[in-house]
Order: C-alpha cells, then sequence, then structure tokens
C-alpha cells in the first residue's frame, strides 16, 4: 500500500503526486524584483527532489511591498518571462509549481541577512513602508506610514494584478502570503492594528482586507486553479491572534473559495515565545482540518520521513510543506520514499545512482 505521505491528492483540476511541498524560502537575491539564475537553479534543485509542488519565495506584489531591496517582485509585466522559465522547468520536472503573493507592510525597507538588520534608510535605497496603523515592529525598524482607503486600495490592486502575471507565467496556484507579520496578518492582530474605522476592532472588521484580496485575486485565478492562504495561527503573545480566530478564519476562507490553509505561526512581534519544538505546528493545521473543514499544510520542524508520513496519515494535514529540511537536502522526498518503502520516479540523468541495486547504475563509460 502507498505511504499517505506519496498518496496523490488533487485539488480542482490539479493533481498534485504527492503530499510533500517545498515552502516559500525567501532568497534575498533579487534586483529590481527580477528572478535570476539563483532562483530557477534553487527551486529546479528541489522539483528534481522529487517534491509534489515547489513555491517561489514572497513575491512582492507592489515595490513597496518588498521586505528588503533584493525581494523577488512580480509588480510589473517585465518580472513575467524569467518567472515563466521557472514554473516551465517545475513542470518539466512532473512538479506543481506556484507563486506566494506578498507585501511586507512594517517589516518592509529592511535590510537582508546577509547585509545586517534594521532599516534601509531612503538615502541608501529604502523607502516608506505602510502598515494598519503607525506603529513599528521593532525599534530598529522603519516607522509605517498607517494606510489610508486609496493605499488599501491600491494593496487589494496590486494582489490582483499579481495574480494575472502568475497566471500568465504559467504558475498552478497561487498563495496569498497572510502571516509572519506582514501586511495582512498586521491587520488580522490587534496588536498592531489599532484602526477605528471599517477595516479595525472586531473581527470582520480585522478580516476585510484579507477577504478582499481573496476576493480580488479569485475574480482573476481560474476557477480551475487552486488558491492557497498562508496564515500564522498565533501569535504567540497576550492580547494578539489566536488559533480559535484563525479557525474563524479558515471557515471564511473556505467560503471565498479558498482551497488550502497554510499554517504556519508567529512573526507579528519581536518578543514572541514560542515553544519551538518538533512538529509544533502541526495542532494548528489539524484542529483547522477539523473545525473549519478546509484542507491544510502542516509546517515547522518536519524533518524526518516517519513523522511527515504520520502527520498525513493521521488526517493532521493534507500537506507536509518542508523549508530548511529541503535547504539541507533537495533530494528529502525522494530520500524519503526509500525510507517509507515507496518507489519515487527520479529524474532519469541521475537513474545510475538511484538505488545500489538499479539496473541504471552501471559504469559510466567516457567516450
Amino acid at each position: 500500500m502507498t505511504a499517505p505521505l506519496f498518496a496523490p491528492f488533487r485539488i480542482r483540476s490539479v493533481e498534485f503526486a504527492n503530499r510533500i511541498g517545498v515552502s516559500p524560502m525567501c532568497q534575498y537575491s533579487s534586483k529590481d524584483g527580477f528572478a535570476n539564475d539563483w532562483h530557477l537553479v534553487h527551486l529546479g534543485s528541489r522539483a528534481q527532489g522529487g517534491a509534489g509542488l515547489v513555491a517561489t519565495e514572497a513575491a512582492a506584489v507592489l515595490p513597496e511591498g518588498r521586505i528588503s531591496p533584493d525581494d523577488l517582485g512580480i509588480w510589473k509585466d517585465e518580472h513575467i518571462p524569467a518567472l515563466a522559465r521557472i514554473a516551465g522547468f517545475l513542470h518539466g520536472q512532473g512538479v506543481r509549481a506556484g507563486m506566494q503573493l506578498a507585501h511586507a507592510g512594517r517589516k518592509a525597507s529592511t535590510k537582508s541577512p546577509f547585509v545586517g538588520t534594521g532599516a534601509v534608510l531612503p538615502e541608501d535605497g529604502g523607502w516608506q513602508p505602510v502598515a494598519p496603523s503607525a506603529i513599528a515592529f521593532a525599534p530598529n525598524y522603519p516607522m509605517p506610514a498607517a494606510l489610508e482607503q486609496s493605499g488599501i486600495g491600491a494593496v487589494v490592486d496590486g494582489f490582483r494584478n499579481a495574480a494575472i502575471r502568475a497566471l500568465e507565467a504559467g504558475f498552478d496556484f497561487v498563495e496569498i502570503h497572510a502571516a509572519h507579520g506582514y501586511l495582512l496578518h498586521e491587520f488580522l492582530s490587534p496588536l498592531s492594528n489599532h484602526r477605528t474605522d471599517s477595516y479595525g476592532g472586531g473581527f470582520a472588521n480585522r478580516t476585510r482586507l484579507l477577504i478582499e484580496v481573496v476576493d480580488a485575486v479569485r475574480r482573476v485565478w481560474p476557477e480551475r486553479l487552486p488558491l492557497f492562504v498562508r496564515i500564522s495561527a498565533t501569535d504567540w503573545a497576550e492580547g494578539g491572534w489566536n488559533i480559535d480566530e484563525s479557525v474563524q478564519l479558515a471557515a471564511v476562507l473556505r467560503e471565498h473559495a479558498v482551497d488550502l490553509v497554510d499554517c504556519s505561526s508567529a512573526g507579528l512581534v519581536a518578543d514572541a515565545r514560542i515553544p519551538v519544538a518538533p512538529g509544533y505546528q502541526v495542532g494548528f493545521a489539524a484542529r483547522i482540518r477539523r473545525e473549519a473543514g478546509v484542507a491544510t499544510a502542516a509546517v515547522g520542524l518536519i524533518t524526518e520521513p516517519a513523522q511527515a508520513n504520520q502527520i498525513v496519515a493521521a488526517g493532521e494535514a493534507d500537506f507536509v510543506f518542508l523549508a530548511r529540511a529541503m535547504l539541507r537536502d533537495p533530494y528529502w522526498p525522494l530520500h524519503a520514499a526509500a525510507a517509507l518503502g515507496e518507489s519515487a520516479a527520479w529524474p532519469k540523468q541521475y537513474l545510475r545512482a538511484a538505488s545500489p541495486n538499479s539496473p541504471a547504475r552501471r559504469p559510466l563509460i567516457l567516450d
């Protein structure tokens, strides 16, 4: 019998070969938002490794929505060709390709981790970040400007237009990034959203922008293709966004044609106390799946094949999305298949290494 981790899964018209996903992981290697050879090799090597889906890093839907000046972008049509090249290569490996659409909010205009921490000043190429309220993430971060109604409309338009470009580039799904303390998460949490208008206060108001973004994206994203949303299920901070609200939100997202909730946590406040341990976020995916009736992905310190397989087998999540484990080993899915006694489709160019007993493992003859 097929191990649950390697069972196919269909969402709308898209079938994923297995339940292993490569999570979006910022590479901080773009110039003016353009994808380049680094992104092709980084994402392409994970596709060769046998994952069912591979997602790009957070792609900024507006230039001011970048975390750093080195972030990937999808705010202009000129970004499409390089992204299409990547999507095409992923498809050539039998992998479903996804794009994460993002706006960094108050965590924008900051240094990439290769450079340091804190704000990038305007004279050094930085810009004015925006947020629901004028509250900085940390003392060394820039002070954001509170978004006015026109700015909120521009954000919604930015996500919609980015989805159109992702479709043109050939991606199979898009994921709206509403986690990790970025703009849409900032609107969700009362710790960062102190507004008194229709976008602040109670649950319906704080979730309004995310729902408007989801609806705008779904209007231009074909009905046949999946739509994901990544959330932080809890802020891990008193008075912040919590798992009860996440369950409620997930049920609303399902009604707005969201197909999968990618369940992460934290990122909103700098002093969150997070009980990090193997699989520490799986319970969020399990509860949301059970109570909101929507497919989920589990993330966070999932590193071992048996652990990942058990998450799917127990019905705690429909997918496991891996990040650091994939950085350490791009061929994690192929190795997991061997550990679980499953067959896996190795790239034909690598078949000679697939198994010590493989008939393809013959001496290489050089002419």
